[in-house]
């Protein structure tokens, strides 16, 4: 006998503002109660501290989160200098203090925030979610264990100095995934002799979506007491996927591609992942080959019409 599933059927990604003092997945539960939905996931965790963009999928978007949590990401943050803490923010225990370098000046931390763009390497946080041996390391770090985390790749495509004040400044920064806000604040602080940490972080930006796009927990539960439905607020699932061509199909390669089957077809060469649209709607991501003057696309994720 199977499970029956809880909950109903909602597709579509919703755009969160999340709010401080709650876990991404905090939120994620609240509003998929609110939507009374059987399948939701958020695409990449916020920490307690951070407020701003927490795109949410339900039902078949689900199927692109791994594309969005690959997206690159903005964010603004609040750095204070002089104080270092475990765990890079104002969340954790103080651990060193030192004077701010004296005349600091935004000409001068220019200079040192220019180490800091484009392409450079990162070492994770120990306070981060990076599994080792399966356990998320801000777990060893709770226990006072130390692990062992090579520098990783990342790009800082702009990092804007905002303002600068006495012991405080503030940034705005666009940067790869994988980047983590709380490790440059430290690298900076560092670089400067004097240690920082994050004191407020506010993500503006994640999967395309912009604080424009988002919306409040309180909003909606203002809507679900009025009895209002919350469906309309749902965007499709292509609305995160527009980094990828389109690709319109029709008769028989439509029909194959729908079947889970590869077609090939004509034209332009396409490489790598398109959107595809047939009858007037998407139907999923394919990953097309070139050969020649001709490419071969494979179904990677397809939706469920209806």
């Amino acid at each position: 006998m199977s499970r029956r599933r809880k909950g109903r059927d909602v597709n579509g990604i919703l755009v969160i503002d999340k709010p401080m003092d709650i876990t991404s997945n905090g939120i994620l539960q609240q509003v998929k109660a609110l939507f009374g939905a059987a399948k939701a996931g958020h695409t990449g965790a916020l920490d307690p501290l951070a407020t701003g963009v927490l795109p949410l999928c339900f039902g078949e978007a689900t199927k692109f989160s791994q594309m969005m949590l690959d997206s690159d990401k903005a964010y603004v943050a609040t750095a204070r200098l002089g104080v270092r803490t475990e765990t890079g923010d104002s969340e954790g225990a103080v651990v060193a203090e030192k004077p701010v370098p004296p005349g600091l000046n935004a000409e001068a931390l220019e200079l040192v925030l220019d180490r800091f763009r484009g392409a450079i390497q990162q070492v994770p946080s120990m306070y981060s979610a990076l599994k080792h041996k399966g356990r998320p390391l801000y777990e060893y770090a709770r226990e006072g264990i130390e692990v062992d985390r090579p520098s990783r790749p990342v790009t800082i495509y702009e990092l804007t100095l905002l303002e600068l004040r006495e012991t405080e400044m503030d940034i705005a920064v666009s940067c790869t995934k994988g980047t983590y806000i709380r490790s440059l604040v430290e690298d900076i602080g560092e670089a400067l002799g004097c240690g920082a940490h994050v004191t407020a972080l506010r993500r503006t930006m994640a999967s395309g979506f912009t604080l424009a796009d988002a919306c409040e927990v309180t909003t909606l539960e203002s809507m679900r007491e009025q009895g209002e439905s919350l469906d309309g607020l749902l965007v499709a699932p292509d609305a995160a996927l527009s980094m990828f061509p389109e690709q319109e199909l029709e008769g028989s390669a439509l029909v194959s591609i729908l079947n889970g089957q590869p077609v090939r077809i004509s034209g332009q060469p396409v490489e790598g992942y398109v959107r595809l649209y047939g009858s007037g709607r998407f139907v999923g991501l394919a990953e097309g080959f070139p050969d020649g003057e001709v490419t071969k696309l494979v179904p990677r994720r397809l939706v469920k019409s209806g």
